[in-house]
């Protein structure tokens, strides 16, 4: 896995500047490349983008492939997100939208060829109903890939002490799990083929662009700046990691 679009992207002053005012979570633009170097792109494919935050995965998949992208997301607004798209010349391939994953798509059956999500997935889809609800949406052939924030191993009742006040909030503990938690949950689907289930390359040094982005001196609660570079620290490289899943629709 080289990077070369990541890297080329992070060079340039303006991307960058661009990057540090988009970012919800460790650099989506790196593990979108990582993620979408497991299977085959082109510039006739439609792709859903779920949880596209403020735009950067759907970013890459247009600069990067010219492929016509659904960017959706429930907490971003769809108006800025567009105005951010003809801003950088790409609104004429993306679908700016404000989507509940978790409710019914409205989308024609069999309508994209691939569904992408990166650094969202563990907070719809920690459940045995939300991956078969998504695969008819996918043409046969097509694929679902995903890659989210996850744990090297599941910690069950034995949270590390220096861990354990961070995992007293529900949402933490809810949607951070270990790999083979994941791989026992994708393996009950049935209609598609495992590709890959594994720990991401990226992982490092897209956390290490988003920590240095953060301000160390704010929000102190669930998310905030001060919390995540608290988490991070008490972490220090132990047990996080990023975990990507790439089904094919069989």
């Amino acid at each position: 896995m080289s990077n070369t679009f990541s890297n080329k992207f992070v060079a340039d002053e303006k991307n960058l500047a661009l990057l540090k005012e988009t970012m919800w979570g460790p650099n989506a633009i790196r593990q979108a490349e990582e993620l979408a170097s497991h299977f085959t792109i082109t510039k006739d494919m439609r792709i859903l983008d779920l949880g596209c935050g403020l735009g950067l995965s759907s970013l890459y998949l247009v600069q990067a492939y010219g492929a016509e992208v659904f960017a959706t997301d429930l907490y971003a607004d769809p108006t800025e997100n567009h105005e951010r798209f003809k801003s950088l010349g790409i609104a004429n391939k993306i679908v700016p939208m404000l989507l509940d994953a978790t409710q019914s798509l409205p989308f024609a059956k069999n309508y994209f060829d691939v569904i992408f999500s990166v650094g969202a997935y563990n907070i719809f889809g920690d459940n045995e109903e939300m991956l078969p609800n998504l695969i008819p949406y996918v043409k046969k052939g097509g694929y679902i890939a995903v890659a989210f924030p996850g744990l090297k191993y599941e910690f069950g009742d034995n949270v590390p002490p220096e861990m354990q006040p961070f995992w007293k909030v529900p949402e933490v503990a809810k949607t951070v799990r270990g790999i083979e938690w994941w791989k026992d949950l994708f393996s009950k689907a049935e209609g598609i083929e495992i590709i890959n289930i594994s720990e991401m390359a990226c992982n490092d040094i897209a956390w290490d662009e988003y920590l240095a982005n953060l301000d160390p001196c704010g929000g102190d609660d669930l998310g905030g700046d001060k919390w995540t570079l608290d988490m991070k620290a008490a972490e220090n490289g132990k047990y996080f990691n990023t975990i990507q899943l790439i089904a094919k629709v069989i």
